[in-house]
This record gives C-alpha cells, sequence and structure tokens, in this order.
C-alpha cells in the first residue's frame, strides 16, 4: 500500500510521509468540518431541506477534494463556499426572490464558464502572472482573516455598537477562556515540534469541554444519511433570458474566482509550492479541480464549491500531496454516517487552530521589499482589506487596482503585463455594476 501512495503521490520527492499525509488531512477536515453543518444551515432558510443539504455538502466536498487529489496532487480540500451560500440563500433566493432551481441554475452556468476559462488557460494566467509582492500580500491577508474568524468563531472578539468590535466579557464567557488556553496549548506544542500539535490540541478541549457543559455529547454516533432526491439535480433554466439571472451568475463567478486565486496563491506561497519564477505548477488541473466540483455542486443541490482557506491548518502540519486532500475527501463521505460524532466539537476547538494557521501565513511579510512603495502599498492594502471587507476577493481587487496605479503614477508602467490592465478593467466594471 505505502508503495502506491508513493507512486501515485510522489511522496518522498515532496519530502512528505503517508502518516504525515493522514495527520495533515485529518487536521484540515477538523478546521473546516462545520461546513457541514452550517452550508445546510444557511441553505435551508431557502425552503431546501437540511438533510438533503448535509449529504449534498458531503458529497460535493468529497468529489471536489477527490479530482485536486488526483488531477493536480495537491494538498487542497474544497467545499461550499462561506460567503457564496449566503449570497445564494439570502441575497438571490430571498433577496430577488428567485426559486433556489434557478439559483443552482447559476451556480451551474458559473461553473461550466470556469471550466472553458480554465481549459483556455486564462485562470492559469491569472495565478501566474501576480507579482511577488502580492503574492506576498495575499497570503498574508489570507492569514490576517483566518486570524480574524478563529477570533470570532472563539467569541473572543465579538460586536461591539460603539466601535464595531471588541473584546468579550472573558470572565462571563467560558468557551471564549477555552480558546484561549487551547491556543497557548496549540503554541507551545509547535514550538516543541510536536507533530500535529494542532490536532492534539483541538481534540484536548473537546475533551476538556465536556465536563465543563461547552461540549455537547451525542445521542448517537452513526446515523444513516437521509436522500438526495429532494435537491438531486433541479436546476431551472427557465430565467435564463433574463438579465437578473446573468447578474446572478457573474457575481458568483467573480467572488468565486478571485476567492480560489487568493486562496491557491496564499496557501502555495506559504509553504514554498511555487516554482523559481513564481508559478504554481499544476496550476490549471488544481483549477479544474475548483471548476468541476462547482458544477458537480450544482447537480448534487449546492451553493458554488471552492478551494477553502482552512487547507492552510493541513499544509502547516506537513501536507505537501494528494495524499491530504484523499484523506479529507475519505473524511468527507465518512461524515456522512458519523454526523452525530461530528458535530460534538465545538468552535472553541477549531477556533485555536484557525488563528494558529493565521500567524503561520502572515510570516511570509518577512520576504516583502519594504524599500519600494509601489511594491510594499499594494501588499498592505490586499493584507488589510481581506479581514475587514471580510473578502478574500475585495482584497486581491484592491491590491491589484493599487499596484497597476502606482506603478503607471511612478512612470513604471512597463513592469506591467497586459493581463493587469485587463483585471483592473473588470475590477471597475464589477465595483461599477454589480
Amino acid at each position: 500500500m505505502d508503495s502506491w501512495f508513493e507512486r501515485q503521490f510522489k511522496l518522498a520527492e515532496n519530502g512528505t510521509s503517508v502518516r504525515t499525509e493522514l495527520l495533515a488531512g485529518l487536521t484540515t477536515f477538523m478546521t473546516m468540518a462545520y461546513i457541514i453543518f452550517v452550508n445546510p444551515g444557511i441553505l435551508s432558510a431557502t425552503g431546501m431541506p437540511f438533510g438533503p443539504l448535509l449529504v449534498a455538502t458531503c458529497l460535493g466536498s468529497a468529489f471536489a477534494t477527490l479530482l485536486m487529489a488526483f488531477l493536480a496532487n495537491y494538498p487542497f480540500a474544497l467545499a461550499p463556499g462561506m460567503g457564496l451560500n449566503a449570497f445564494f440563500a439570502f441575497a438571490v433566493v430571498i433577496g430577488m426572490k428567485l426559486p433556489w432551481q434557478v439559483a443552482l441554475a447559476a451556480v451551474f452556468i458559473e461553473g461550466v464558464i470556469f471550466i472553458v476559462l480554465t481549459l483556455t488557460k486564462v485562470r492559469e494566467g491569472i495565478v501566474n502572472s501576480m507579482p511577488k509582492s502580492l503574492k506576498i500580500g495575499i497570503s498574508a491577508g489570507i492569514g490576517l482573516f483566518i486570524t480574524f474568524i478563529g477570533l470570532q468563531s472563539a467569541t473572543i472578539i465579538v460586536n461591539n455598537d460603539a466601535v464595531l468590535l471588541g473584546l468579550t466579557p472573558l470572565r462571563a464567557n467560558p468557551p471564549a477562556l477555552l480558546s484561549l488556553a487551547g491556543l497557548i496549548l496549540m503554541v507551545v506544542l509547535e514550538a516543541r515540534k510536536v507533530t500535529g500539535g494542532i490536532l492534539i490540541g483541538i481534540i484536548v478541549i473537546t475533551i476538556v469541554g465536556i465536563p465543563l457543559g461547552i461540549t455537547k455529547m451525542p445521542e448517537g454516533v452513526v446515523s444513516m444519511p437521509p436522500s438526495l432526491s429532494p435537491i438531486f439535480c433541479k436546476m431551472d433554466f427557465s430565467l435564463i433570458a433574463k438579465p437578473e439571472f446573468w447578474v446572478v451568475v457573474f457575481t458568483f463567478f467573480f467572488v468565486d474566482f478571485f476567492d480560489t486565486v487568493g486562496t491557491l496563491i496564499g496557501v502555495s506561497n506559504r509553504v514554498d509550492m511555487l516554482d523559481e519564477n513564481g508559478r504554481l505548477p499544476r496550476a490549471s488541473q488544481a483549477l479544474m479541480s475548483d471548476a468541476v466540483g462547482t458544477v458537480a455542486g450544482a447537480v448534487l443541490g449546492t451553493s458554488t464549491v471552492t478551494t477553502f482557506v482552512e487547507s492552510a491548518s493541513g499544509v502547516e502540519q506537513g501536507g505537501r500531496t494528494g495524499l491530504t486532500a484523499l484523506t479529507v475527501a475519505v473524511l468527507f463521505l465518512l461524515a456522512m454516517f458519523f454526523s452525530p460524532l461530528i458535530s460534538i466539537v465545538p468552535a472553541c476547538a477549531t477556533a485555536p487552530a484557525l488563528i494558529m494557521v493565521g500567524g503561520y501565513m502572515m510570516m511570509g511579510f518577512k520576504d516583502l521589499n519594504y524599500g519600494d512603495w509601489t511594491e510594499f502599498f499594494p501588499a498592505i492594502i490586499a493584507f488589510f482589506m481581506m479581514p475587514f471587507s471580510y473578502s478574500i476577493a475585495t482584497g486581491i481587487e484592491f491590491g491589484i487596482v493599487s499596484y497597476v496605479l502606482l506603478k503607471l503614477l511612478t512612470g513604471r508602467g512597463k513592469e506591467l503585463n497586459c493581463l493587469m490592465y485587463v483585471l483592473v478593467v473588470l475590477f471597475v466594471l464589477n465595483w461599477a455594476f454589480l
């Protein structure tokens, strides 16, 4: 079996082992398992049934992640994207009053467009055309974004009407205190170079939360998944000639496109997966996994499937190949039968892992050129805009537009390639009309 893994995933060439990859896959799954319940919870606001949505979430995630494992041999996991599912439910179905079947048709067409753009190398060209400074800024920005999500998930940072955000009253918030304790444990384990430190931390916090009443014990361990038939292959293309339908398609398209690009660049840059020219090998295969996953997700009955930033947690634990992704995919399939057991892991257990991973990804700032404002400033803008706008795509937009403007205004336009100009035009049109 080990020899099959070696032949398929080239473990030795990538400096990893079966044990490391399995641990990395388990870590990634633990940090993103919330999507199994959160995605159906959001989409069920449209009237779609929760049980079949849970099955669609698991199957769509597993299928797309398997593609990533075998087509691209990368340790990235995919699932229905947060933000995109909220747009699907609250903006398209509830806000625009379009049937959820029509929204699924929009997701399906978006995925088909992605497949065409991937086959024509357009998406790969955008990934590989990003200047080094922006790749650093995007990677660090995703790190800050993940950290922010982790602090919110742990309820350490909460809403404050006076100043937007504030610290929770710690004495009255045991889950926040447990998250902080878990964060210290994970840092100590990482500092001592304990293999699987983040995963150990998640398990310890979950166990400690039982007597505190934070971890809710399940009524059972195994349950049969419900039928997928109420939402399977229910796309409705009857409004395809309407302008509002295409507004929905291109909004899905725009956000998903740059969320995926940002995640691939950010995580790859963090662990030196880019080649000597700053390009991501097999980018086309990675992007095709995302595109086909989106089409399959729409057929199964869920919103846009995209590459998850939580993949960084497994990468930080040593995951370097598709075996990490394969592990995540298998766990998603098992999750359909063990959903009661998986649901006991509290948010305060996975939140410290996100904070840790965010810190790792911000380390890339050490390689930024601080002496050139045309390189430094766009990276900083991308870095700050991601968490503050709660959007990876928005951070990329502001980073690229500021990069192009500064190069032109300082007489260094020759350093730009044609694709950067095209992207700026697209971003401006997006701000004006979408």
